[in-house]
C-alpha cells in the first residue's frame, strides 16, 4: 500500500511527459499531412523553440517571462517559415527521398548551429522550483501544472482551427488531395505557410515546456524527435488526434518502464516501439498521393 503513492506518481509523470510528446507529435503530423513528407527537421524547431526562449531572457535582452515566451515563439514561427521557403519549397515537386535527406541534412546543420552558439554544456532558465502541491501522495510543482495547462490550451486551440476555421477547412482540404484543393481555388501557398507556422508553435511550445520542466542541450531536439515520430506512428501518420493519443501512450510508456529497468535507457523506450511498430507495420507511412 505505500507502494501506491510512487505509483500514481509515476503515471502523472507519463501524463505530463506525454502532454509534451503530443504537442511534438501534432506539429510532426500536420506536416506530413499537408505535404506528405516526414520533416526529420522538426526536433530541431523543438530545440530552437527552447534556446528562442534562453537568448530572450538572458543577457543583454533580460527579458521579463511574460515578453519573452511571445518574442521566443515568433521566432521559432519564422525560423520554421524560413525552412520552408528556402529549402522545402524548391523541393515541393521532389521525391521523399529527397525531402528526407535535405531534412536530415538541415537538422544536422540547425543542430551544430545551437552547439556553436551555445556551446554543448548543459543550460536552464534558472527558475526557482516552488514547493509543489501533494494529493493522495502525488505531487506536482507550479511548472508541471503549467504544463497540463498550456498543453491543454493548445490542443483545443488545434481542434478549434481545424475543425471551426475556414483555415482549418483548407488545411484539411489538402491533406486529402493537394492538387485538386488548387483546382478548387484554395490559395495553397498561404495555407502551406500557414502548416508550417502552426507546427512550429507546437514544436516551440513543447520545447520550452520541456526545458522548463528538466535543462536545454543541444541534443534535446534529436531524442524527442523519435518520441514524436514515434507517437505519430502509434496514432497513425497524417492522424492529428491519433498523434495526441499516441504522445500520451509514449510518456506513459517510458515512465512506467523506468519502474522495471534503469532510468539511463528511459529514452530508449519510444526507439524500440517505434522499430516494433515499422517491423509489424512495414508499410505504415504510406505515399497518399500515389494513387
Amino acid at each position: 500500500m505505500d507502494s501506491l503513492p510512487y505509483y500514481l506518481q509515476t503515471v502523472v509523470n507519463g501524463i505530463l511527459a506525454g502532454c509534451i510528446y503530443a504537442l511534438f507529435a501534432m506539429g510532426l503530423t500536420l506536416i506530413y499531412g499537408v505535404l506528405n513528407f516526414v520533416n526529420f527537421a522538426h526536433g530541431e524547431l523543438i530545440m530552437w523553440g527552447a534556446y528562442f526562449l534562453y537568448l530572450a531572457m538572458a543577457e543583454p535582452f533580460a527579458l521579463p517571462l511574460y515578453a519573452a515566451v511571445p518574442l521566443a515563439l515568433g521566432m521559432t514561427a519564422l525560423l520554421g517559415a524560413a525552412m520552408d521557403f528556402a529549402l522545402f519549397k524548391p523541393l515541393r515537386k521532389a521525391n521523399r527521398l529527397t525531402l528526407l535527406i535535405a531534412a536530415i541534412g538541415l537538422s544536422f546543420f540547425l543542430r551544430n548551429a545551437a552547439q556553436l552558439f551555445w556551446g554543448a554544456q548543459v543550460r536552464t532558465y534558472g527558475f526557482e522550483i516552488r514547493q509543489g502541491y501533494r494529493w493522495l501522495g502525488v505531487s506536482l510543482t507550479p511548472q508541471q501544472l503549467a504544463i497540463i495547462a498550456i498543453s491543454l490550451i493548445c490542443i483545443c486551440g488545434v481542434y478549434l482551427l481545424f475543425f471551426k476555421s475556414r483555415m482549418g477547412k483548407s488545411m484539411r482540404a489538402l491533406a486529402d488531395n493537394l492538387d485538386l484543393a488548387r483546382i478548387s481555388g484554395i490559395h495553397t501557398g498561404k495555407v502551406i505557410l500557414s502548416a508550417w507556422i502552426i507546427s512550429s508553435l507546437l514544436a516551440g511550445v513543447g520545447g520550452i515546456l520541456m526545458a522548463l520542466d528538466t535543462n536545454l542541450n543541444p541534443e534535446m531536439g534529436v531524442v524527442n524527435l523519435i518520441k514524436a515520430f514515434a507517437a505519430t506512428l502509434i496514432g497513425g501518420v497524417g492522424n492529428l488526434w491519433g498523434a495526441l493519443i499516441g504522445g500520451l501512450i509514449i510518456g506513459l510508456a517510458e515512465n512506467i518502464a523506468v519502474l522495471f529497468i534503469s532510468p539511463g535507457y528511459k529514452d530508449a523506450v519510444a526507439f524500440v516501439i517505434m522499430v516494433i511498430i515499422l517491423l509489424a507495420r512495414p508499410y505504415v507511412v504510406t505515399d497518399k498521393r500515389t494513387d
